[in-house]
């Protein structure tokens, strides 16, 4: 299973790198002549309200959801791991301020979240990518303080203290490398999240800002006044989504039963 969610993240990856070559038309391009054209062999996936091809738009719209997914995993999966990280090791009232933000961010609905960002910074392909950084740090600061927690208590850290390493070669050269496998776990599993949170937004129309073309902003708007006369405004974006989440969770769980010890046998 671990195998064919890697076959579908490589094809997204494929989609994404080949869109200006394998895409047969321009993604923003109209043609006033084939408005809701049915898919056929002109039109792959048929076009939309404006005459647009959706075969083009999907693969352009790859691009953009590997963009957000990748770096704001990266930076939130990142940040978090650093806050998580240096919480486990000074301990004491850092712990107790910093652990209290995150739960204060935990509180939130991960939508909403994203939401109150996005709007205070403004619609922007830049400013998704924080919007979702900020909803995946809390998460991963507690996850990596957990096992930050119990590396913390080993005799290597205590050896490496002894013989009067500085507090930042113990927590980057000792205690990070050893946390390695939950953060490589977390960001695998958060990449679809983060996948499905830029399409929701792009859907509520306040994510990417048009023309770009991203598989919420195609599912909104006239696929859904349309849904009855042109379902493949809705099915071919949806499919594009689903497959995309599917395939990186897939991923995900095999590396966890891989990396994950307590996992292991079973």
């Amino acid at each position: 299973m671990g195998f064919i969610g890697l076959l579908i993240l490589l094809g997204m990856i494929t989609m994404a790198l080949t869109a200006q070559v394998a895409a047969p038309y321009n993604p923003v391009e109209i043609h006033k002549d084939a408005t809701f054209v049915s898919p056929g062999l002109r039109f792959l996936m048929g076009t939309d309200a404006l005459g647009r091809d959706q075969f083009s738009r999907i693969l352009y719209g790859a691009r953009i959801s590997l963009y957000v997914g990748v770096f704001s995993v990266l930076f939130g999966t990142s940040m978090g791991a650093l806050i998580g990280l240096t919480s486990a090791y000074f301990n004491g009232k850092y712990d107790l301020v910093v652990q209290r933000v995150m739960d204060s961010l935990m509180a939130f609905p991960l939508l909403i979240l994203a939401l109150v960002v996005v709007a205070a910074l403004g619609a922007s392909l830049n400013n998704v990518v924080l919007a979702i950084s900020v909803v995946i740090t809390p998460g991963a600061s507690r996850i990596i303080r957990s096992a930050a927690l119990s590396v913390k208590e080993r005799q290597f850290i205590d050896a490496a203290k002894a013989i009067g390493a500085t507090r930042t070669r113990v927590l980057f050269r000792h205690l990070l490398p050893n946390c390695a496998a939950p953060y490589i776990i977390m960001a695998t599993a958060q990449l679809g999240n983060a996948i499905l949170t830029e399409a929701s937004l792009s859907f509520l129309g306040v994510g990417v800002p048009p023309p770009e073309p991203t598989w919420g902003g195609m599912l909104s708007g006239s696929s859904q006044q349309y849904i009855e006369t042109a379902p493949w405004l809705a099915i071919f974006p949806g499919l594009a989504i689903s497959m995309a989440v599917f395939g990186v969770n897939l991923l995900g769980d095999a590396l966890r039963d891989v990396w994950d010890p307590r996992l292991r046998g079973r």
